[in-house]
């Protein structure tokens, strides 16, 4: 299938390139697709679901798919011809549209040449989402490495951190067999920073940037209670929503009136 005038389509179009790519994949080999889990489910591991095979891994740069694995050489794979930018492309729109198993089984169907690694692991979208269906499989180990190994931009931090934070969550509460707490959880977060890769570097306190707080208690020494109007302007400087301000401002009177009354 010569997919080389596909990098102009449409986000539809994508889609089913996705979807016809991972079953023209699965039909030639015979074997189903991966499943994949939602977070926090607890299906299979992916080996036990390939029982015999070396492992699973992504047919895409630096992983190798169970059914590639399965076949002997005098039977090659379905080439399909997909350039860096229209895999990045299909990734973009399963991972905007929420389709993660999908996304898995694109990502499990591309057979590429070992020379194209280095030009796919320069897309943040196709790293991002092998990272995100890491993520989804329970294949923790895998969405360290992808994250720890490779520079992203601001815009995907956010969501990398959360996937980062939560992954090691999920590993603590099954070592413990139980459900973490607020301390259990700041501990976690000691022991396992999140990476310089996905993070900007600054510090946070709260849930805050050690900036935002600073802006925060500015403000406050203006006006303790500020108005809708004043909490909109704050939210537009810190990156914040109105209400996260309203409830900043709330705790910090709070916490002001409870020193006052000690004080007494």
């Amino acid at each position: 299938m010569d997919l080389s005038r596909t990098s102009k389509l449409g986000p539809v179009a994508l889609s089913s390139l996705a979807s016809q790519a991972s079953l023209l994949q699965a039909h030639a080999v015979g074997l189903p697709p991966p499943t994949l889990a939602q977070p926090h489910a607890h299906l299979p591991t992916p080996t036990a679901m390939y029982p015999g095979l070396p492992g699973f891994m992504f047919g895409l740069c630096g992983f190798e798919s169970p059914a590639s694995a399965a076949l002997p050489a005098m039977f090659p794979l379905p080439t399909l011809h997909f350039t860096p930018v229209q895999v990045a492309k299909v990734c973009e729109t399963l991972e905007e549209s929420g389709d993660i198993e999908r996304l898995g089984r694109f990502l499990w169907s591309i057979p590429v040449n070992p020379s194209a690694c280095e030009a796919l692991n320069k897309h943040e979208s196709i790293l991002r989402a092998r990272a995100l269906v890491s993520f989804h499989t329970g294949n923790f180990r895998d969405m360290y490495h992808i994250l720890e190994h490779h520079k992203f931009t601001k815009e995907s931090h956010a969501k990398l951190q959360a996937m980062w934070l939560e992954a090691h969550y999920q590993e603590a509460e099954k070592l413990r067999g139980r459900p973490l707490g607020p301390v259990d959880k700041y501990r976690v977060r000691k022991k396992y920073p999140l990476p310089r890769t996905i993070w900007d570097g600054e510090q946070k306190t709260h849930c805050f940037k050690e900036r935002t707080r600073n802006l925060l208690r500015e403000w406050y020494l203006q006006d303790p209670y500020p108005n809708p109007t004043k909490k909109r302007e704050l939210a537009q400087a810190t990156g914040l929503t109105p209400t996260q301000v309203g409830n900043w401002f709330k705790n910090r009177r709070q916490r002001d009136r409870a020193a006052a009354a000690k004080n007494r």
